[in-house]
């Protein structure tokens, strides 16, 4: 790898105008992002009624996470019916109407699918339960019996997500203790068996029941974490979503993350998408994107083959320190690993299951990835946070590939820091508190947004009620304070997503610059004759711009000699 390869977004000849390979695409929380009716709880109608502002945003497409019915016990992600909206947010109706005003507008949408686990209310477990050991219903699921003299431990030492054992045992109709179930996350979300053809084919026609509705593809729940190693064979290390690190311990080592059975059930599902485009338009694509936290980062871009995946989150550029020198490496290990399987790249940072970048970049670089921020916790500088992801957005927008954002991160909302933990609902904090894998939990980048500020629940519905509560900063961040106003971070990201679309930016070709110092990432993304420069600037000192440039965006102000200062980006057209 050398600093001034030319790395692009890897664009077949055969499909070089896929949507896909270049969106920029808005992560809707539904029950934080706009209630419509007043309980507290955002929902599918209040979505809709947003979607003109998400328009003007400038965005490609949104992802709606869980919807379905489902007893919340992990925020939809346990999911009860996968054919049908949950009363919380709406009817089926409600989707399919969120659905058509999203193409009037030109906005694609993406729906989550949870294939890892269901709800323990689904009907299916339901039967499980019933039928008892053996049965054709329990094969579904993943139901072992114990280990012990009866029974009575778990049948591997594997360890929740959540905090606890990942297996749970069943009392059987008969008022006996029975057989264990693996649910690698919380105890009411059961891990399928996707070894069982039954459960394959009801997952195509899931998807073929929400493609036949509209829906432009699907970011999937877990995805490396379908397949489990048949041995089933204990395993020591602590469970987290990601438990590689890297070369020396790729995340397949772990039994049940990224085993390569994952490979053929994507292969199924994507022949069933591309069925729905016959005439191989790639403006009609539907599309699958991973949530697979895998490294080596080679092994993630087995997900994005030809035969299998459109996109994957590229997790390893979200866990980057604010190091130019790490910002560079990963960003060229990504676009080459990309380039080898033919995909884009898919660049984020932040979404529902991590810390704000607002806020974890308010830290002092190389601190140690958190789990939450609580009051006890050491408080972010948030001007600097600020500062910081505004730079970071700005360079990351300015990437080959396609990106992701996260409801709220355009007006610059931070965590809450200081949720009482009484008010918390995350199964992680609730597993684990008093334990010595306790985990503050997610709920703090999940606080209902603010629409207008200083107005009953910043305007998150036509009520006060907001299902967690806000921070104190929210309401001076509200949209409406900033719609308009020069320098406020909602119009630095209309410019950046504006100018992104009218330049190209997601299919250029990147040249790394020398001469700035090893504290700037310096490239110039070029479009055939058209050269942008891009320079963040994470050093102490202020970089000057070449001669001759033109600024176009910046993520903040310049110094009055026109040089970029500190934790700033810069777009500069450049001859």
């Amino acid at each position: 790898m050398t600093p001034d390869t030319a790395v692009s977004a890897a664009i077949p000849a055969t499909d070089a105008a896929a949507w896909w390979r270049h969106a920029v695409i808005y992560q809707v929380y539904p029950r934080s992002f706009a209630d419509g009716d007043g309980d507290g709880m955002g929902d599918l109608a209040g979505v809709t009624g947003k979607l003109p502002y998400l328009h003007d945003l400038g965005v490609d497409a949104v992802w709606l996470s869980p919807f379905y019915t489902s007893p919340q016990a992990d925020a939809g992600y346990d999911v009860s019916d996968y054919r049908d909206v949950d009363p919380r947010f709406g009817s089926l109706a409600d989707a399919e109407q969120l659905v058509a005003r999203a193409h009037e507008l030109g906005i694609r949408v993406v729906v989550d699918l949870v294939p890892n686990h269901t709800s323990d209310e689904h009907a299916w477990f339901q039967a499980a339960l019933a039928a008892g050991p053996g049965s054709p219903e329990r094969a579904r699921y993943i139901f072992r019996d114990g280990r012990g003299e009866h029974g009575e431990l778990p049948p591997t030492n594997w360890r929740s997500v959540f905090g606890g054992s990942a297996w749970t045992r069943v009392t059987e109709s008969g008022g006996e203790p029975g057989q264990w179930y693996l649910n690698l996350f919380d105890s009411k979300q059961p891990d399928l068996d996707w070894e069982h053809p039954e459960v394959r084919e009801e997952f195509h026609a899931i998807l073929r029941f929400w493609l036949d509705r509209g829906v432009d593809g699907f970011r999937v729940d877990v995805a490396h974490g379908l397949a489990k190693d048949p041995s089933f064979r204990d395993w020591d290390a602590h469970t987290e979503m990601i438990s590689g690190d890297g070369e020396a311990r790729p995340t397949n080592a772990s039994p049940y993350w990224d085993q390569d059975g994952v490979h053929d059930i994507y292969r199924g599902w994507r022949r069933v998408l591309d069925s729905y485009n016959p005439e191989g338009d790639p403006q009609r694509d539907r599309i699958l994107c991973a949530e697979a936290w895998v490294s080596p980062i080679e092994r993630l871009v087995a997900y994005t083959r030809p035969d299998e995946m459109h996109q994957a989150f590229n997790f390893d550029f979200l866990d980057s320190p604010w190091r130019a020198t790490d910002l560079v490496e990963r960003i060229t290990r990504s676009l080459e690993a990309a380039q080898s399987v033919g995909a884009p790249t898919t660049w984020v940072l932040s979404n529902h299951d991590v810390v704000r970048h607002a806020t974890r970049l308010g830290y002092p670089v190389g601190s140690p990835r958190m789990n939450g921020i609580d009051a006890t916790c050491p408080q972010p500088d948030a001007d600097l946070g600020l500062r910081r992801a505004r730079a970071a957005t700005a360079l990351m927008l300015a990437l080959p590939g396609s990106a992701y954002l996260y409801q709220g991160e355009e007006l610059g909302l931070p965590d809450h820091t200081t949720l009482p933990d009484e008010l918390r609902e995350d199964p992680a904090h609730h597993r684990t508190k008093g334990t010595p894998e306790a985990e503050i939990g997610r709920d703090g980048c999940r606080i209902p947004l603010p629409w207008v500020g200083g107005a009953p629940g910043n305007g998150f519905g036509p009520s006060e009620r907001t299902w967690l509560p806000q921070p104190d900063a929210y309401a001076a961040l509200a949209a409406n304070l900033q719609a308009g106003k020069p320098g406020s971070t909602l119009e630095l990201y209309r410019a950046l997503l504006a100018t992104r679309r009218e330049l190209d930016l997601g299919v250029g070709v990147l040249h790394w610059q020398q001469g700035y110092g090893e504290d700037v990432v310096a490239v110039v993304n070029e479009r055939g004759t058209d050269r942008l420069l891009v320079l963040a600037n994470l050093g102490e000192e202020p970089v000057a711009l070449p001669d001759g440039t033109e600024v176009v965006v910046a993520s903040g102000p310049l110094t009055p000699e026109g040089l970029v200062p500190t934790d700033t980006t810069v777009w500069a057209r450049t001859r």
